[in-house]
């Protein structure tokens, strides 16, 4: 039987969490080491634990206002509880105050709905994971970003106890692989080099990826974030947006072939990206993540 352990939800003003809409807030939530089960309303991952093994859980609904997480393989002791609730916690992005955002989404119509506990992204236990993930998106169909993901977890990410699943891998599991197996096992085609190289400067400490999510704004603006992804292989406009909003830096639009399409089939006529930008405006450092939310209410019935 798998240990239960329970995580309130809450947000640090107090704001409620829709557990749910967080877990299915993008798609790169659910490559692997991620399961996502829309009947069963679960999300099963395998996550690293400081100085230990890797982990396989189970999120969902627990009681009220909290989410449940059930631990499998052997019981786990309280320093791995601990570790398992602080790495939901931050997956989650529970220490995100999304309390300014619900004041001006309460006085639109069109996002009013949003107060109700949407609007965290959820991520990955580290920044390098989503990344890299993040990476395996670039030009190319989400069949073949789904086949690089899992070829990366399968073939190097560690088994977690119990062997229930395998963690994403390490960057310097991903530094020494060859380049033959990005070619031919993961086939990252261009991207093979430019995960090879992230991984491997993230793992020689040249590049500090967590510090991205751990230094507050006042001290590390959201210029300087993006400046410093963009100087990273792989990385151009779009990927540094989409990492941006998983860090909680919400400035910058998303705009590209998908958001741009389902803006206009929402308002009902196109808009240039100005138009765009004007429209998400009065949300100020979070008219990235409105105008994220207005594109995915759909996602989730019945918001």
């Amino acid at each position: 039987m798998p240990t239960s352990l329970q995580l309130r939800l809450k947000g640090p003003g107090g704001e409620p969490v829709d557990l749910w809409r967080t877990l299915v807030s993008h798609g790169v939530a659910e490559l692997p080491p991620a399961e996502l089960d829309e009947d069963a309303r679960t999300l099963k991952v395998t996550v690293p634990i400081p100085r230990g093994t890797p982990r396989t859980i189970v999120i969902r609904d627990g009681r009220r206002g909290t989410a449940r997480i059930d631990v499998l393989g052997r019981a786990p002791g309280t320093r791995t509880k601990d570790a398992v609730r602080a790495v939901v916690a931050r997956m989650l992005n529970l220490d995100e105050n999304l309390a300014p955002l619900y004041e001006v989404a309460a006085k639109d119509p069109k996002l009013s709905w949003m107060t109700a506990g949407a609007g965290r992204m959820f991520r990955s236990p580290t920044v390098f994971e989503d990344v890299a993930k993040t990476i395996c998106t670039t030009n190319t169909t989400w069949s073949a970003t789904v086949r690089m993901v899992t070829a990366l977890v399968d073939h190097l990410g560690e088994p977690s106890v119990g062997k229930h699943g395998r963690a994403f891998p390490t960057p310097a599991a991903m530094a020494s692989a060859s380049e033959a197996f990005y070619k031919d096992v993961v086939k990252a085609g261009y991207r093979g080099v430019y995960l090879r190289t992230v991984a491997a400067d993230v793992a020689a400490g040249s590049v500090d990826l967590e510090s991205l999510r751990d230094t507050p704004a006042e001290e590390l603006p959201d210029k300087e974030v993006l400046a410093r992804l963009l100087a990273l292989p792989g990385v151009g406009p779009y990927a540094a947006a989409h990492v941006m909003m998983l860090l909680g830096r919400h400035s910058l639009l998303i705009l590209d072939s998908w958001t741009r399409p389902k803006y206009a089939s929402l308002n009902g006529r196109k808009a240039t990206d100005r138009q765009i930008e004007r429209r998400f405006a009065r949300y100020g450092p979070y008219a990235g993540l409105a105008f994220w939310l207005y594109l995915t209410k759909d996602w989730v019935e019945d918001s």
